[in-house]
């Protein structure tokens, strides 16, 4: 396959063979992960390999019990890393204050992304399979103490990789007319959005297994590797809420506005317990 082929056909997997990744390979991402633009060539990034077991159980459990965090032979934790620059700049009698610019958060962020995407493609392309778990970010404290990781950085994004045992076939995505915008931001009236995504997510009406497997696989695949009946749980959620679309379903059930708008407080409190005061 072209690098085309390989962007347009990856998907999140969450199922893998138990089988090791060779250190060749390995380090092959993580080149191609520490090779990605990055604002000012600061490079404020460090990742944690995670491959032994009992580390992987860990990190399992400070996420919420997610099955193929454990299953992956290898998760990478990408971190915002604002430490080493700090000292470097200290034995030179200068202050680097990243922790209290955002400036310099967000150039970092975006770096941690594009480094993490180039370790994902490049997974893909031989041969493996990879999963974003963007939970960590909820875990921000519990991640920090376990790994050792010191005042300054913060882990923001975990890629677990493997060989696939199976691969999601068809997840919905938005088409391009409605996504991009020529010259300017193009307002789309309110059918036009309503069509494209009920053109995204099909018709809601259907049984909730099937439903949930086009718009929620990670609830499938939970059940299917460590039986925790989440599947069962947003049925239930399903019926008490009354829900009847897809916007209800995902603002509701998979990403509740008002428990999403809560969650602030506890990151940006492990933000200020890194050191971090914007």
């Amino acid at each position: 396959m072209d690098l085309y082929e390989i962007l347009m056909k990856r998907r999140s997997v969450r199922d893998f063979e138990d089988k090791e990744i060779p250190d060749e390979i390995i380090d092959k991402i993580l080149d191609a992960a520490l090779s990605a633009p990055t604002g000012g060539n600061i490079q404020p990034i460090s990742i944690i390999v995670v491959r032994g077991e009992e580390a992987r159980e860990k990190l399992d459990g400070i996420l919420g019990n997610q099955p193929w965090v454990k299953r992956a032979p290898v998760s990478l934790i990408f971190c915002l890393d604002f430490h080493r620059a700090k000292r470097w700049a200290s034995t030179f009698g200068t202050d680097f204050s990243g922790e209290r610019a955002v400036w310099h958060f967000l150039i970092a962020y975006a770096d941690v992304m594009c480094a993490s995407q180039n370790a994902a493609v490049l997974a893909e392309s031989l041969g493996l399979g990879s999963v974003y778990v963007g939970a960590i970010l909820s875990k921000i404290d519990k991640t920090r103490n376990f790994f050792d990781i010191p005042e300054y950085v913060l882990p923001m994004m975990i890629l677990s990789i493997g060989y696939p045992k199976t691969i999601p076939k068809n997840i919905p995505k938005l088409e391009r007319d409605i996504m991009v915008h020529k010259e300017k931001y193009e307002w789309r009236t309110d059918e036009e959005l309503r069509a494209a995504y009920e053109n995204k997510y099909g018709d809601f009406d259907e049984t909730a297994e099937d439903y949930l497997k086009r718009a929620y696989i990670e609830a499938i695949e939970a059940d299917k590797q460590g039986n925790l009946g989440r599947v069962e749980y947003i049925k239930g959620q399903l019926d008490k809420l009354a829900i009847k679309s897809n916007a209800e379903f995902l603002f509701k059930v998979r990403y509740p506005s008002e428990a999403m708008v809560e969650l602030n407080e506890e990151i940006t409190g492990s933000f200020r317990k890194a050191g971090f005061n914007f």
